[in-house]
């Protein structure tokens, strides 16, 4: 029972400092880290789940937090929350499927970019941003920032050992 509590615990203090880390790096670059384009280089730490799905509620929780505290209001929590999850469960359902790390990097990449159409659809329904080229625009920056951590990620990872941790 306490090797249960004391994992259990690890899980939750990683993904603290994870969302901490996410919390950090955004507040770091907050003059484009929201609106129609985005340079958040937390999203960088979206590719954690491609090598370990328990990472995903420190990053869910770090892009809730900052959307609550310098987004848009409860829309951006929603929106942005929801892109979030909806891009990383489909990352952390590959994880068992497919056994190339750079292949679920590389879809991940594409999970990200295509699902910035509910960040989209906020930004025309609260700001009234012109939806298809917002889209094109976050489609574009999202991709931009997640190809170009994608080889950093996956090099920190082969000392890190991701999967391992946890």
């Amino acid at each position: 029972m306490y090797v249960t509590q004391k994992k259990r615990m690890s899980v939750v203090v990683t993904n603290g400092i994870i969302m901490a880390l996410y919390l950090a790096l955004t507040i770091l670059v907050s003059p484009v880290a929201s609106g129609a384009i985005q340079f958040r280089i937390s999203e960088s730490l979206n590719h954690l789940v491609v090598f370990n799905r328990k990472f995903i509620w420190g990053i869910f929780g770090g892009v809730v937090v900052y959307n609550a505290l310098f987004g848009m209001g409860m829309m951006d929590v929603i929106f942005g929350g929801g892109q979030t999850l909806l891009a990383l469960s489909l990352t952390a359902l590959l994880q068992n499927r497919i056994q190339n790390v750079k292949l679920r990097i590389a879809l991940n990449v594409v999970f990200f970019s295509l699902s910035m159409v509910l960040i989209a659809i906020m930004l025309y329904l609260v700001a009234g941003a012109p939806f298809w080229a917002t889209y094109a625009w976050l489609a574009l920056s999202e991709a931009i920032v997640m190809t170009i951590s994608a080889p950093v990620m996956y090099l920190i990872n082969k000392s890190m050992h991701f999967e391992q941790r946890l």
